[in-house]
Order: structure tokens, then C-alpha cells, then sequence
């Protein structure tokens, strides 16, 4: 019996890649398809599938949040995290959701297709590019439990936690501003503060921190 795989992506391009790499083997076969989160939510209404592979980063929800509101509606689903990149932050985020895994894409090639067949969520599947979150079993193997937190949140005022949040869903700094009433450019400010206080390099990190919180905090 094939393993039912749908694929979750905003990147048609990368969809494309994905579909003929998994297509290789007869095993996999690929039954939908989604451009994002609120997409597959809808196809799983009507669709059986045994396996997610999902995209971190996609507009208006995050594939943090899919993979959890997937999972209320599918829970006999395994996800797959896909992402380029590969910060702990992320991956913490989508084992808190209920992936069994979490790959670069850059990473998806035979593992992939490996993790496909064997993650669960007693045992997920990493590509070889990420380190394995401590108290995660591997294999069989449990690393010692330690508590997995966000750094530096603490140094974030009440408005500036609000904005993080709105950018972790996805909100872009106009939609921000018409929500707290205040003039665009000032969100940019905030934006600029946070990824200060939280000692981030750039908008990216700031987006990637923002859904971590989010998943953390659910």
C-alpha cells in the first residue's frame, strides 16, 4: 500500500522539486497538494493523507500554526518540517506542534524520503544538519530532558510582545498599525527595538523568533 503524502508550500518551484524527488520512490505516492496553511486545512477536510511534509514559512499562517490546527482535525497525520533554515528556535517550534521531523530544504533528498517511512512522533527523524533538541528520543536513544525557552523575552514591553505576536501570524507592519492605531512607520520602529532587545541580526531572525514564541505560548 502507498504511503499518502501531501505537500505544503508556497514555493511552487520547491513543490515541483519535491514531488519529482519523492515520485522516485514506488512507495510514496503524492495524493495534495497546498500553497498554505489555510489551503491544506481545507483539503484534509475531504482528503486522506498519511503524511504532511510542511513548510515553516508561509503568509498569513505559519506552518507552526498548520501543523497544529492540521493535527486537531488529522491526528493520525505525521508532519514533516521543511525549512532553509535551521535554528533550534524552529525546530523546538515544530516538535511543540507535533511534527515527527525537521528538515532543511536543502536536506530533502534520500532522508527525506527515509523519514517519510519511519518518523513518528516517539522517534522523529532530523536531517543531517540539525541538532537534535535535548529530551527528543532518536532511534531509541533519549538525550537528558532540559527545558526548551525562548531567551531574552523578559526584556520586551507589553506593546512590544503584542507586535511580536502579530508578526508571528504573519502580519505585515501596515496591518500591524491599523490594529494598535498607530502610524506605520512607528511599527518599524518597534520592529527595529525588538530585534534589539532580542539581540537579533535581522527581519528574518525577528519572524522565525516571532513563531517560535507564538508555538511556545499557544
Amino acid at each position: 500500500m502507498n504511503l499518502r503524502v501531501a505537500l505544503i508550500d508556497d514555493h511552487q518551484p520547491f513543490r515541483d522539486r519535491l514531488r519529482a524527488l519523492l515520485s522516485q520512490d514506488v512507495g510514496i505516492k503524492i495524493v495534495a497538494e497546498a500553497g498554505s496553511g489555510p489551503e491544506i486545512l481545507e483539503t484534509a477536510l475531504t482528503t486522506d493523507f498519511d503524511m504532511a511534509c510542511m513548510d515553516i514559512s508561509m503568509p498569513g499562517m505559519t506552518g507552526i500554526e498548520a501543523t497544529r490546527r492540521l493535527l486537531a482535525i488529522r491526528p493520525q497525520v505525521r508532519v514533516i518540517g521543511l525549512s532553509a533554515y535551521s535554528e533550534p528556535l524552529y525546530v523546538d517550534a515544530m516538535l511543540d506542534a507535533g511534527a515527527v521531523g525537521f528538515f532543511t530544504k536543502a536536506d530533502a533528498g534520500e532522508s527525506l524520503m527515509q523519514a517519510i517511512r519511519t518518523a513518528t512522533r516517539e522517534h522523529p527523524c532530523f536531517g543531517a544538519n540539525i541538532a537534535v533538541p535535548t529530551g527528543v528520543s532518536v532511534r531509541g536513544k533519549t538525550q537528558p530532558p532540559a527545558a526548551r525557552k525562548l531567551a531574552d523575552i523578559k526584556s520586551l514591553g507589553e506593546k512590544d510582545t503584542a507586535i511580536l505576536v502579530m508578526i508571528g501570524k504573519g502580519m505585515a507592519s501596515p496591518s500591524i498599525a491599523r490594529s494598535l492605531s498607530l502610524e506605520h512607520a512607528m511599527i518599524d520602529v518597534y520592529r527595529r527595538n525588538i530585534m534589539r532587545k532580542l539581540h537579533l541580526p535581522d527581519e528574518p531572525a525577528l519572524a522565525r523568533y516571532a513563531c517560535a514564541f507564538i508555538a511556545q505560548n499557544a
